[in-house]
């Protein structure tokens, strides 16, 4: 966004086959495919960044992707009303919600927040411990607002739609939950640091979306404070939000939500794009960047001048002295230099890094899964163990398991490969997770890298010799990072 916040947002209807954009909807309701169908066809596509494009033009059809990105994305608020209260069923529920507390150890404070706003005052009301249905049950009955935080690492759908939808944004896809009761509200009106898609599942709730405060507070990199009421204006966006609808607004833009007195509410926030603009590249690359410049050029080991302290700093701002312009621009000088030093693409594998540790693990369809070190039945059988004596061979197809599911970092003198497929569905529950590779493995890594999403010979790696191709495709399938064109079997 360019300049002062906008002060418009669009509501989206069908009428005849076009889109229309309007204050007031009237449309038509928008079928669409159901979520089973749409995650069942999703697998008919073997490249998984085409999966991922798919899966978020269904999130927001019927726009499609070219406009949301064109024209709203990070500009404006959104709501798309479909009139279709089936649209999202199946990606959750309050019985699943109910199933989680009941089978799942649950924590107040780790995993669920219990709420309230009333009188302009925002209060967190979670005790220790396990979060028991009779105890949240409870909280509930009485008032209080229900923020799952992390669904994904409990509802086998959920982490399977994000997980997905994370390959579409380059960026981590997280989400929590809000269960409301009728006639109340749970947070205070705020802005967040993401992008945040809020998908209506069950009952009804009432929207207010305000233009950022100030310019500042524009594509923020931090979540705001509580905001009183006197202190937002009034809303650009205010609207009952029904089943099958979607609301999206970009960060920085203030929102509530209350729920009307005769009916529940249930959403799922998904959000994206946490700490990723270019700011956050420039912290990677700047320091890098300075790196380089100290080792290759002098004019950056040269002393400051010995009375620099004298006209220089805050102390001395107003001061008109020339030896203040003349160190000014040597600054100024030095920094233009600098970015003839700027190391970009290893400040992009940085960024690339964080992203993989952020993910969440690849949820493998059962036809997978018999293609990967999954489907290999090793087991503890008759005293002895059974059916691990499997092996590749020349003539073997492999490819990897997902489109950017691993990243080649040059990291001192060593060369490490991230990968994704052991991380948690719980966010940032492991360290990062990585290996050593050597450096006669890189080109077939590589060669692995952009040859997706074909399958390809083990034979045809760029390796040194047939025992180095299959060295390198047995310890990557055995990584999970491998899919063979046919499942591997004992010999």
């Amino acid at each position: 966004m360019d300049g002062a916040p906008v002060s418009a947002f669009a509501v989206y209807r069908i009428q005849r086959t076009e889109l229309q954009q309007t204050s007031a909807d009237v449309g038509k309701s928008y079928i669409g495919p159901s979520l089973d169908s749409i995650l069942q066809d999703l697998w008919k596509i073997q490249n998984s960044k085409g999966r991922s494009a798919k899966l978020f033009e269904w999130m927001i059809a019927p726009i499609s992707s070219e406009h949301f990105f064109s024209q709203i994305w990070e500009k404006r608020p959104a709501l798309i009303r479909r009139h279709n209260f089936e649209y999202y069923k199946g990606l959750f529920s309050t019985a699943e919600f109910d199933r989680i507390l009941r089978e799942n150890d649950v924590q107040f404070g780790v995993n669920l927040d219990v709420t309230t706003y009333s009188n302009g005052k925002r209060e967190t009301h979670n005790p220790p411990g396990r979060a028991l249905p009779l105890v949240v049950w409870d909280y509930y009955k009485n008032g209080c607002s229900l923020r799952l935080l992390n669904p994904q690492a409990f509802s086998i759908t959920v982490w399977n739609f994000l997980s997905v939808l994370q390959e579409h944004f380059g960026s981590m896809c997280g989400a929590n939950t809000y269960l409301t009761p009728a006639g109340t509200q749970g947070f205070a009106p705020h802005y967040d640091d993401i992008e945040a898609f809020v998908i209506q599942l069950e009952g009804k709730k009432h929207w207010r979306v305000y233009n950022p405060r100030k310019n500042t507070d524009v594509l923020p990199q931090f979540s705001s404070d509580n905001f009183s009421q006197e202190a937002i204006g009034e809303p650009i966006l205010e609207a009952i939000v029904e089943p099958g609808d979607v609301l999206y607004f970009p960060r920085g833009f203030i929102h509530q939500g209350d729920c009307l007195p005769d009916t529940h509410s249930l959403h799922i926030t998904v959000s994206s794009y946490q700490k990723n603009c270019f700011g956050d590249l420039l912290v990677k690359l700047l320091p890098a960047a300075l790196q380089v410049a100290i080792e290759e050029d002098v004019e950056f080991r040269q002393g400051l001048p010995l009375d620099y302290l004298d006209y220089m700093g805050m102390q001395n701002s107003d001061m008109d002295d020339s030896r203040r312009i003349s160190f000014i621009q040597k600054i100024q000088s030095l920094i233009k230099k600098l970015a003839e030093c700027a190391p970009i693409d290893i400040a992009v594998d940085q960024k690339a890094k964080e992203f993989l540790h952020d993910c969440l693990p690849p949820m493998l369809t059962k036809a997978e899964r018999a293609h990967t070190v999954h489907g290999i039945p090793a087991r503890w059988e008759n005293g002895a163990v059974q059916d691990t004596d499997v092996q590749m061979e020349r003539d073997t197809l492999i490819r990897l398991l997902r489109h950017g599911i691993i990243r080649i970092c040059n990291e001192g003198e060593s060369c490490l490969l991230y990968y994704t497929t052991d991380n948690s569905r719980i966010y940032h529950k492991e360290e990062p997770k990585y290996f050593e590779i050597d450096l006669e493995h890189v080109d077939g890594i590589e060669f692995l890298i952009h040859s997706y999403p074909k399958y390809v010979s083990v034979d045809s790696l760029p390796c040194e010799s047939l025992d180095e191709q299959l060295a390198l495709a047995m310890f990557l399938f055995e990584k999970g990072l491998l899919l063979t064109m046919e499942p591997l079997t004992p010999a």
